[in-house]
Order: structure tokens, then C-alpha cells, then sequence
């Protein structure tokens, strides 16, 4: 049997001091039978030269020169060039741990329902200068199963973009990444579950994501966090509108400024809101749009409400799923965390 399983692909923008470390990360996998579109997406600096470098050294790695179009058009590039059942995304300034590419391609290879996998990770940055970022990392790697990924898809991203693989075919059902004022990694995962594919991980701190400032997600707008509240509030939706009996009303748990700019995206989806909760007593009695204020322990019993919680404060997720599974509710029947 001849050609790659998984083909490798990774855009590349300005990222000399870090390109050289990835590449060898990949070519350093336990399974060989790969090959490597690396996409110089308009570099002015040495990327395309030390690309260049490796496709010269190693036969599997093949570099694309193009002007500058973005990540999401370079990621497509790389897609429309690959040769592998396998389709991974890497990123030019993460580093994949030996096994990574072998573990996923295995798991796929095990449960053909799959059609996306990832992995779980390890941060590379500094913990107390980005808090943040290690703790969404954290909070990833609790998810594994489809399942808990599907329900936990409106919280935040819940797949990594650089760990993840997939099957060709959904690439060619479903779409690659769509580009406009929106993180095109989370549109794609949030389509294609969407669209009925199944999504695991493997249960091995396979890839090391790292976190320079220069980090797209730091600094382009389409990675704003209003922008993902946008995208979630489209998915989420449609969600509802498959899966809430009594939609399209909704009861909002948190009452604060912040909470309500992003539930009230949901209105232009039709989505309709019966009642704001709070634990705070100076918002409890509150009318906010109309509606009172009520506190949290009036939020009605199990089966005659859906709940959606838009608190995002440390610890507050992990608060409020507490407090409704102690009164029967269950996640995805009655109530979902989306903030």
C-alpha cells in the first residue's frame, strides 16, 4: 500500500523563530507513512525559506508560496493538496508529542461512526501570565466523548483547532473552514455537529499548544470574544429549536450587564426569554426588559423549563450545574451551559 494516511496540514504566517520546532515535531512521528503541506501564507520573514529547507531534506513535506489570504484560505489550500484518508491541522508555533498522529489515525481507524477527532493537550505557556488560556486548556481536556463535547459546544470552543483530525470525507460533506468575522475553527466544529458528526478524543496528552502573543487568537478580530458569542448565538439557536420543548422560550440564569448583551443575540434567532435568575440580592427584584428578576431557587422544576446558563465567572458554570443537577435537571433535557 502506497501513499500517506494522514496528511499534515499547517498554514504558516511570520513565524521563523518557531516554524523549525513544529516541523520536526511532525517528522519526529511514530508513524512515517504521513506528508506535510505547509502553506507560506504571504511570510515576510524567513518562514518560506526554512520551509523551503525541510521539503528539500524530507521528501514527505511539500511548501506552498501564496499571497497573503489568510489563515482560513491557507488552511483550504493545504486541504485541497492533501493525499491522506487523515486530514490533521497543526499550527506553525505548536509542537506535536511523538504518538499524536498514529493515536488519532488509530482511533478512527477503531470507530468508524467517528468523523473528527482530537486529543488532549498540554499548555506550553506561562500559567500565571495567561491564567485564562490554561484553564480553557484545562477545562478541554475534561471533554473526550461525543458527547460531552456536543453538550458543552456552546461553553467555548471544546476541540483545539491544532489537535484535531479528521476524515476526508467530512472535509468533502460538510466543508473546510468558511472565512469571514468569525473564528473559523469554532464555525467548522459547530457546522459539522450540526450536521449529525460525531467528534472524540483521545484519552493521551498527545500535542503541546503553546501561547506567544503573537497568537491569531489574541490578536485578530475575528477571535474577539463577541464574535464567538455571535457565532454561538446562531448555533445555538438551531439547537434549541431542535431540542427544547418548549421553545422558543428560554430562562436565562444570570442577570448582569454582560450576560445580557450576549443572551439577547439570541433574540434575533427568535429565541424568547420567560425569566432572568440571580443569586446577587441587589439585582434580585431587578426588571430587566420587562421581565423580573427572580432568584436562583425560583427557577422552575425539571421538565417545565429550559435553562441556559450565561454566567461566565470562575466558577460559576461549575456552581450553577451543581445546584440544577441537585434539583433533578438534566444536562441537554433541561438546561445547557453557554457561557
Amino acid at each position: 500500500m502506497t501513499g500517506p494516511i494522514v496528511t499534515v496540514t499547517m498554514p504558516c504566517r511570520n513565524c521563523e523563530g518557531t516554524v523549525s520546532r513544529a516541523m520536526e515535531s511532525i517528522l519526529a512521528q511514530t508513524l512515517t507513512r504521513i506528508e506535510v503541506v505547509a502553506v507560506d501564507d504571504g511570510s515576510q520573514d524567513a518562514t518560506g525559506a526554512i520551509l523551503d529547507e525541510f521539503a528539500r531534506r524530507d521528501k514527505r513535506v511539500c511548501t506552498v508560496h501564496s499571497a497573503h489570504g489568510g489563515v482560513a484560505m491557507a488552511a483550504n489550500t493545504a486541504i485541497g493538496l492533501a493525499q491522506g484518508r487523515y486530514i490533521a491541522r497543526m499550527d506553525a508555533d505548536d509542537e506535536m508529542l511523538p504518538d499524536r498522529l498514529a493515536a488519532q489515525a488509530r482511533l478512527l481507524d477503531e470507530d468508524p461512526a467517528l468523523g473528527l477527532v482530537g486529543c488532549r493537550i498540554r499548555f506550553g505557556g506561562s500559567r500565571r501570565r495567561s491564567a485564562g488560556y490554561a484553564r480553557y486548556v484545562d477545562w478541554t481536556n475534561t471533554l473526550l466523548t461525543h458527547e460531552a463535547i456536543s453538550l458543552n459546544r456552546f461553553v467555548e470552543f471544546p476541540v483545539p483547532n491544532p489537535s484535531i483530525m479528521c476524515r476526508r470525507q467530512c472535509l468533502e460533506d460538510h466543508g473546510p473552514y468558511r472565512d469571514g468575522d468569525f473564528p473559523e475553527d469554532y464555525d467548522l466544529l459547530l457546522r459539522w455537529l450540526d450536521a449529525g458528526v460525531r467528534v472524540a478524543k483521545v484519552d493521551a496528552e498527545l500535542m503541546v499548544w503553546n501561547d506567544p502573543p503573537a497568537r491569531l487568537s489574541r490578536t485578530h478580530p475575528r477571535y474577539r470574544v463577541e464574535a464567538f458569542y455571535r457565532l454561538k448565538a446562531q448555533h445555538l439557536a438551531r439547537w434549541l429549536a431542535r431540542h427544547n420543548p418548549h421553545h422558543p422560550e428560554v430562562h436565562i440564569l444570570g442577570s448582569g450587564r454582560t450576560t445580557r448583551k450576549r443572551a439577547d443575540m439570541l433574540r434575533g434567532h427568535g429565541i424568547r426569554f420567560a425569566a432572568y435568575y440571580d443569586v446577587d440580592p441587589r439585582k434580585i427584584g431587578q426588571v430587566v426588559e420587562g421581565l423580573k428578576v427572580r432568584p436562583r431557587d425560583a427557577v422552575p422544576p425539571p421538565g417545565n423549563a429550559f435553562c441556559l446558563s450565561y454566567v461566565a465567572s470562575r466558577g460559576a458554570r461549575e456552581d450553577i450545574d451543581a445546584f440544577l443537577k441537585a434539583r433533578g435537571h438534566q444536562l441537554g433535557r433541561d438546561y445547557l451551559p453557554v457561557a
